[in-house]
């Protein structure tokens, strides 16, 4: 089953570059989003219905989104600039267009910025999730 979302996550990571609906803002600050993609699919995860969303996520110069977590596994694939990011308790990777990385569900994401002065960056965004998930960005709350 875990092959199965792999290859479907990856096989629609691929394909979706042409795919576009309307465009939002504001998964976290600095951060623009652009609904791809939001489609049940007939693999379950932990024995829930699933659907995939897919996104592309863009900060100009300097911009940052602040902590949050995802109710899925998230598969990124950064089409333009570069891209910091940084998963509790791992190291910072810094990576370029062209790169990949993969996020846990609900790990922390405490960090993910561009860190470029003058250019922007663009990232795809696929997240493998519950249907019945009430977000699929969910802010850190703030440690007091």
């Amino acid at each position: 089953m875990t092959r199965t979302l792999t290859t479907l996550a990856l096989g629609i990571l691929l394909g979706a570059g042409g795919l576009a609906l309307a465009r939002h803002d504001d998964h976290a600050a600095g951060a623009k989003v652009k609904p791809l993609m939001s489609e049940d699919i007939a693999e379950k995860i932990d024995g829930r219905e699933a659907r995939v969303t897919i996104s592309e996520v863009s900060w100009g110069p300097g911009g940052t989104s602040t902590p949050h977590r995802h109710p899925g596994a998230v598969f990124g694939y950064v089409l333009e600039g570069e891209f910091e990011t940084q998963l509790e308790g791992q190291p910072l990777k810094k990576l370029k267009a062209g790169d990949t990385f993969y996020e846990p569900t609900m790990a922390l994401h405490a960090v993910s910025r561009n860190p470029s002065r003058t250019a922007n960056t663009r990232v795809l965004a696929v997240i493998v999730h519950p249907r019945d998930a009430k977000a699929i960005v969910v802010p850190e709350k703030p440690k007091e």
